[in-house]
């Protein structure tokens, strides 16, 4: 998500805000403005074998949405 710089990265899910900041200045040298975090719960999920129903969840991540200062800008795909 690149939209008006605010940019979505997946986290780890012990990291709080001021770490994710320190992670993404120091990695792309920007200014971030500000750091919003959720916790994107585990969906279920099931598959049917020979053996029957076989039932789960997929697991639940943090996902940290970043807003950078005014006029910085992260380009995502310069290395490809």
């Amino acid at each position: 998500m690149q939209d008006d710089g605010v940019f979505a990265f997946i986290v780890d899910r012990k990291a709080n805000k001021y770490q994710i900041k320190d992670a993404v200045e120091k990695t792309y040298n920007v200014q971030v403005a500000a750091v919003n975090t959720m916790v994107m719960p585990g969906k279920p999920k099931s598959r049917y074998t020979k053996s029957g129903v076989l039932a789960g969840q997929t697991k639940p991540y943090k996902k940290a949405l970043v807003r950078l200062q005014e006029g910085e800008y992260i380009d995502l795909y310069d290395n490809l």
